[in-house]
């Protein structure tokens, strides 16, 4: 061991008439410590929010999103898909068909959005489809058509799986009366959950198929949606389908549709640090305080040290080594409190909130490593800066002037 951090590390053991500077230094080190501890958990939250609502809208969203600039629907979609599929980081591709109908249940009738997929495509990258919370998925065949209905939607409308609903649509048919909303009754094949509230409280999914018989648009797609490897590649590869369709197409990515969200988000993950962090500089300034009360105390040793062949430069480090050790200390503290907490509040979900605001049950903690190690070097760095004054004017005390009275 060093000689200036042997006697650094000796200062930190309090004797009894060094009891103040003792309870001091133990206030620095409680002080960097909760700071850390509120910065972890508080960076954790932010970043584990932003990341289960991030995957919540885009396990039932897509990507990137191409329509129709007219509002005539895309008609030969499949060609388009084809040249999509064909473009560097696209992983799947899936004509959507969708219109505003009114559902009417057991229990009361409610407005609702009907999406018409192709359920084997869309089945291989959605979680939520491939483990229903009921039933199964349409296959096709039986007396009625079969859709799915969101567990909100579902409970709303008061039905269940195995019965039957009835689905009004805007587009009208012509009868003896005259023209009438179109009217068609579906069974209910299953029940999803995405976790996503507003998704499931207003939506019900049938094969594409069904969908265009249903609002007239055989042969034609309402958007063609279009999933990612690297979701955060969207604008590049939206510029690229861009270029290779037709000028008649609307690109839109994920990014552009939430982006009052998680622009919301980022920001206030920022505010959040920097005004923490202010925590950990009035933390650092016990440090400085602790230290300059123990260069005052330790004159006498300086003193000594220094007759004795010490450098001004080896009293500047026993100081520095002093203060980098509260910072050390105080900085692996606050670690292990945040990390604690934020796994005791996963494993047991302590902070419940509304899911129809939220869009999540309870707050998930999640910390980046990369978020991680920029707290530990920011702290540590305010820590070993509040060292270099005390330390600068502990090795400019003259021997001579420390032991005269001795």
């Amino acid at each position: 061991m060093k000689f200036e951090l042997f006697v650094a590390r000796r200062y930190l053991t309090a004797r009894r008439k060094q009891a103040f500077i003792s309870v001091i230094t133990s206030i620095s080190v409680l002080g960097i410590a909760i700071g850390v501890a509120a910065l972890v958990i508080a960076i954790a939250l932010i970043t584990g929010f932003q990341g289960d609502v991030q995957d919540k809208i885009l396990g039932a969203t897509s990507h990137v999103m191409v329509s129709d600039l007219g509002g005539q629907r895309l008609s030969g979609y499949e060609g388009l898909a084809e040249k999509i599929r064909a473009i560097p980081g696209v992983e799947s591709v899936t004509p959507v068909v969708y219109n505003t109908v009114l559902i009417t249940g057991l229990g009361e009738s409610s407005g609702a959005l009907v999406k018409g997929i192709d359920f084997d495509r869309e089945r291989q990258d959605a979680a939520w489809l491939q483990k229903l919370e009921a039933g199964r998925i349409p296959d096709g065949g039986g007396a009625r058509e079969g859709l799915l209905l969101g567990r909100e939607l579902a409970l709303r409308v008061g039905a269940q799986v195995g019965d039957a609903v009835d689905v009004v649509t805007a587009s009208s048919t012509l009868s003896p009366l005259g023209l009438l909303p179109k009217r068609k009754r579906f069974q209910v094949t299953g029940i999803f959950n995405t976790g996503l509230y507003e998704f499931d409280n207003s939506t019900a999914l049938v094969a594409i198929g069904v969908a265009q018989k249903l609002f007239g648009l055989e042969g034609r797609a309402s958007y063609i949606q279009v999933k990612l490897r690297d979701i955060f590649a969207a604008p590049a590869v939206g510029e690229k389908i861009k270029a290779a369709l037709p000028p008649v197409v609307y690109i839109t990515t994920w990014m552009e549709l939430n982006k009052s969200l998680f622009s919301a988000l980022k920001l206030e993950k920022n505010i959040m640090f920097l005004t923490i962090t202010l925590i950990v500089i009035v933390a650092a300034l016990n440090i400085i305080a602790t230290l300059i009360l123990m260069v005052m105390e330790k004159t006498r040793d300086i003193g000594i040290l220094m007759a004795m062949g010490a450098t001004p430069r080896s009293i500047n480090r026993i100081f520095f080594y002093q203060g980098a050790l509260i910072g050390v200390i105080g900085t692996a503290l606050g670690v292990l409190l945040g990390l604690g907490w934020c796994a005791l509040a996963n494993t047991f979900e302590l902070i419940k909130i509304p899911v129809d605001i939220y869009q999540i049950s309870h707050v998930p903690f999640r910390l980046r490593p990369l978020d991680l190690a920029l707290i530990v070097g920011v702290t540590l760095a305010i820590s070993f800066v509040s060292t270099l004054f005390p330390a600068r004017r502990a090795a400019k005390v003259d021997p001579v002037v420390a032991l005269k009275y001795e």
